[in-house]
């Protein structure tokens, strides 16, 4: 039998995960994309492409809809967010992609 202590961490768990899940199905249709090669720009303004699986941390820390991560392009430690690559030109899109 399951205890009482037992029975809130699972409806804990089960309401973070479907937090992710909503806010991701959220993000996705507002014109963001995650998994690999997802363009970030950090608040210096640098565009390049990471990986962003929401929930989960590859090479980051995350806090929220933000990530502390390394910035390639201004090569420094920075708090990054996701880009609509809707937004960007091809040229920013290209080069973004090749950091």
């Amino acid at each position: 039998m399951t205890s009482a202590r037992g029975k809130r961490r699972l409806a804990f768990t089960a309401a973070v995960v479907a937090a992710y899940i909503a806010g991701t199905i959220i993000a996705t249709r507002r014109g963001y994309t995650f998994g690999k090669n997802s363009i970030v720009r950090c608040r210096g303004g640098h565009l390049f492409a990471t990986v962003w699986i929401p929930g989960a941390s590859v090479k980051s820390l995350r806090l929220g809809f933000w990530r502390l991560q390394w910035c390639p392009v201004g090569r420094h430690v920075d708090l990054v967010r996701p880009v609509k690559p809707a937004s960007l030109t091809d040229a920013e899109r290209t080069f973004a992609l090749s950091h």
